[in-house]
C-alpha cells in the first residue's frame, strides 16, 4: 500500500489541470484544427476518472504508431471515444525523438520474434527518409510489435491512472471523514 502522505498530497485532477494544455492552445495546434467541428463537445474537455484514464490510454496507444502522426491520431481517437483530448495529446508525446529509437527497436524485436523472422540490423531514426528506405523492409514485425506494445501500455496506463485516481479519492474521503 502506498504511503498515505503521498496519496493525500496527490490530487490527480489538480495535477492534470495544472499541466495539460488549455482548450485555446489546442485549437491553435497544427493539424488539430481539422477537428474544429468536434472540439465543442464538452465531454472531451472534462476531467474525471474515466475521461482522464481513457485519454491517457488513447495517447499511449498512439505513441506507438510508427509514423509521425501521434498528435493527430490521438486527437481523432479522443474525439471518437469521447475521452479527454488534452490528456490524450500529452500522453502521445511519450514517443519523442529521445524515446523513439528504443521503443521502435524493442517493438521490432517483439514483432520479429512473434513472426518467426530473423532480425535485421536496423538503425531507427524518425525521418521521412528512414520511412521511405527502411520501413518498407521491416514494416510487418515493426507494426505487430508496435500494436502489441501500444495495446499493453495503453491498458496498463488506463489501470494505473484509474488506481491513482481511486486512491486519491479514498484519501480525500478519509481526510474529510476524520474532520
Amino acid at each position: 500500500m502506498p504511503d498515505k502522505n503521498i496519496i493525500e498530497s496527490m490530487s490527480l485532477r489538480n495535477f492534470f489541470k495544472r499541466y495539460i494544455p488549455q482548450k485555446e492552445h489546442i485549437h491553435k495546434q497544427g493539424g488539430i484544427h481539422l477537428f474544429s467541428d468536434y472540439l465543442h463537445d464538452p465531454n472531451i474537455w472534462h476531467l474525471h476518472r474515466r475521461s482522464s484514464a481513457g485519454g491517457a490510454a488513447v495517447g499511449m496507444f498512439c505513441a506507438f504508431i510508427p509514423l509521425p502522426i501521434h498528435t493527430i491520431s490521438s486527437a481523432a481517437l479522443a474525439i471518437l471515444f469521447r475521452v479527454n483530448l488534452p490528456i490524450a495529446v500529452v500522453f502521445s508525446f511519450f514517443s519523442n525523438p529521445v524515446t523513439i529509437p528504443p521503443l521502435f527497436f524493442f517493438s521490432y524485436q517483439i514483432g520479429a520474434k512473434l513472426l518467426g523472422l530473423k532480425e535485421k540490423n536496423v538503425s531507427f531514426s524518425f525521418s521521412w527518409d528512414w520511412i521511405g528506405t527502411t520501413l518498407v523492409h521491416i514494416w510487418e514485425p515493426l507494426l505487430l510489435g508496435c500494436f502489441i506494445l501500444g495495446t499493453v501500455s495503453s491498458f496498463l496506463t488506463y489501470l494505473i491512472i484509474r488506481l491513482i485516481w481511486r486512491l486519491s479519492a479514498i484519501s480525500k474521503w478519509e481526510k474529510r471523514h476524520r474532520k
